[in-house]
């Protein structure tokens, strides 16, 4: 925890904001100490996004709304100098991505005249690389920004906003900033946290991952339906208070059941490309495999090459006993296979377009008519089916997919692929950046397909997840196949030692790889 608070630096009342049909914050209140770390914790859709873009002044909150920002004497501050002590890290983390990271650190920063020399040039990248090194990265920093990981596009942005501080005195806001994470990423950046609430800044921390919240933040205000519905010393709190306090009931765990897998719908023989080196693997329908590994392994990549998106060197990937060419995403959806990337809003949908066309997009030929006319009611009818099943919030299918919450845009991005019937759904961080209601929903839709009979490959940071839903899972280490672990080898702890090769075979495929005999775990 961080060290004790000593005075207000943030104060918010009234906070309210009213938009066409929808009252996304209803009269919310908000105080933040120097150094104090506060977990703001709702479903999607509950205002958490929302409070935040009023903070940062994207949004104009209704009337009656108050914010004070003070320094540490306690002199309320105005205009810029207000503005210079709040720091945002948002959900879509500001990053302009046609620019490296040298480029983006220094977006803001005056450098006049002398930034155009050679040597000021070097210093620049010696420098973005001391800030993101603080975090425990290395990554080439003159690369453009598309050609980085989630993970390390999140460092970048965070290493962005404590860059330049003129005092401790400060409020960092950081919305979902570990989505990408695994487990040691999260630790490195939780040290710098609290070494930033340490010095006498303080922390406002919005968290889907309620563990994390509960081993960080001091206080925790939890929001439902814009509105505060608790704020209570973390210390008085356990996972599943916040879980009630967050859905407004207790959430119940998946079931795992039994279920005899079918013949094979996707087999893998020397896959290569990206990271990947030579990899093989089957999965038969009916059954959930799980691929894992820390940030680097491959794990991020693979579903991206399996379904074209990512164009393979290497290696042949057989679809229902159809071989499938590099790079074909439309023959690969033609065969039967759908594909849920990591990131859902620049790879995932048509952000611009509404709820009913990303969601009939893939699959259109069930809706058209003679001549390729496209029916309507059909299409209405739909749309609004599996707005009910994956339960849509709010139920409108004309509703731009830009403004719903993150939960809300991955149900549409699965149902889009569920409603084709798939006999293989590729999913890269299904439950990333949702609450847990919405986590809940998702993880029923995935066990639903699978006893539909699709084969469905999870690649997931998230331990838990895997071990709730897999079948088996595959571990990778530095792009190959280390580690393979049946459903009854699978725990959380089981998983990490495999990633960081602490694994009882040292690395070594602890049983036979997915297309092989299996041999008995040592």
């Amino acid at each position: 925890m961080s060290a004790p608070s000593t005075g207000t630096l943030l104060s918010a009342s009234g906070l309210s904001k009213t938009f066409p049909g929808l009252k996304a914050l209803d009269n919310v209140g908000l105080q933040v100490s120097s150094g104090e770390i506060v977990a703001v914790v709702g479903h999607n859709g509950s205002g958490k996004s929302t409070l935040v873009k009023i903070l940062a002044g994207v949004y104009e909150p209704d009337p009656g709304a108050q914010v004070e920002i003070r320094d540490a004497s306690g002199q309320v501050l105005q205009g810029q100098a207000a503005r210079s002590r709040l720091h945002f890290i948002h959900q879509d983390l500001g990053l302009v991505e046609t620019l490296n990271a040298v480029e983006n650190l220094g977006i803001g920063r005056e450098h006049g005249w002398r930034s155009l020399l050679p040597a000021r040039a070097a210093a620049e990248r010696r420098r973005a690389e001391q800030l993101i090194a603080r975090f425990g990265a290395r990554f080439d920093v003159l690369a453009p920004i598309s050609r980085l990981s989630p993970a390390e596009r999140a460092i970048l942005a965070i290493a962005r906003a404590l860059d330049g501080w003129d005092g401790p005195d400060n409020v960092l806001v950081l919305d979902e900033p570990t989505t990408a994470f695994r487990e040691s990423e999260v630790k490195r950046l939780f040290e710098a946290i609290r070494r930033v609430a340490k010095s006498g800044a303080g922390i406002v921390f919005i968290s889907h991952r309620l563990d994390e919240v509960l081993g960080l933040a001091d206080r925790v205000v939890a929001l439902r339906d814009g509105r505060i519905v608790a704020d209570e010393p973390a210390g008085q709190l356990n996972h599943d208070q916040i879980v009630e306090l967050i859905a407004g009931h207790a959430i119940a765990e998946v079931e795992h059941s039994a279920q005899t897998a079918g013949d094979p719908v996707l087999e893998v023989s020397g896959l290569r490309g990206g990271t990947i080196r030579d990899l093989d693997l089957s999965l038969r329908a009916g059954e959930i495999l799980g691929v894992s590994g820390v940030l680097g392994s491959g794990r991020e990549e693979l579903s991206g090459l399996l379904f074209g998106a990512i164009r393979r060197d290497g290696g042949t990937v057989t679809l229902s006993r159809r071989p499938l060419s590099p790079g074909d995403m439309s023959a690969a959806i033609e065969g039967g296979m759908g594909f849920v990337p990591a990131d859902r809003r620049r790879m995932g949908a048509v952000i611009d377009m509404n709820v009913r066309e990303n969601l009939t997009l893939p699959f259109m030929r069930p809706l058209r008519r003679r001549f390729g006319r496209l029916d309507g009611h059909a299409e209405r009818a739909e749309t609004h089916r599996w707005t009910r099943t994956v339960g849509l919030r709010p139920p409108d299918p004309e509703r731009p997919l830009r403004l719903l919450s993150g939960g809300n845009q991955q149900k549409v991005v699965l149902a889009k692929w569920l409603r084709t019937e798939p006999r293989v759904l590729l999913l890269d961080e299904p439950s990333q950046g949702v609450d847990v209601g919405a986590k809940a929903t998702i993880y029923e839709l995935i066990v639903g397909a699978r006893e539909a009979g699709t084969g469905v490959l999870i690649c997931s940071s998230e331990t838990k997840e895997l071990v709730s839903l897999c079948d088996r899972v595959l571990v990778l280490q530095q792009g190959r196949l280390a580690c393979e672990l049946p459903r009854d080898s699978l725990s959380e702890e089981r998983l990490v030692r495999e990633e960081l090769g602490l694994g009882i075979n040292n690395g070594r495929p602890s049983v036979g790889q997915a297309n092989s005999k299996e041999s008995e775990i040592d």
